[in-house]
C-alpha cells in the first residue's frame, strides 16, 4: 500500500480513512494541477488561498496537495508571507 506522498495521508480514523481512500484516484491530477499553476505563477508564488482560488477548488482539497509537493521537492518556501482569507500570513509557495 502507498505512503503518505503518494497517497492521501489520514489520521487513522474510519472517516479520514475513507476520505483518503475516495480521493486516492485523483490524486495525481490534483497534485499536477498545484504544481502547474505554482509554476504559472512565477517568482510570486501562490498561496494555499490563492492556489485553490485559481484552480477553483475548496481550499480544504488542495492545500494538502502543497506539502506533497513540497515533500516530493517539487516546490519550495519562498520565504515570502502573504495575509490568507482569515489574515493570518501564509506560505507563499514557488516551483523548486
Amino acid at each position: 500500500m502507498s505512503r503518505y506522498p503518494d497517497a492521501p495521508g489520514h489520521r487513522n480514523v474510519d472517516t479520514s480513512v475513507a476520505a483518503a481512500q475516495a480521493l486516492a484516484p485523483k490524486l495525481g491530477r490534483l497534485q499536477c494541477m498545484a504544481l502547474e499553476a505554482i509554476r504559472e505563477s512565477g517568482w510570486l508564488g501562490l498561496t494555499a488561498d490563492e492556489l485553490a482560488a485559481r484552480l477553483n477548488m475548496d481550499r480544504w482539497s488542495i492545500q494538502p496537495r502543497t506539502s506533497e509537493l513540497k515533500r516530493m521537492g517539487l516546490i519550495r518556501d519562498s520565504g515570502l508571507r502573504r495575509r490568507n482569507s482569515t489574515r493570518k500570513l501564509a506560505i507563499v509557495w514557488v516551483a523548486a
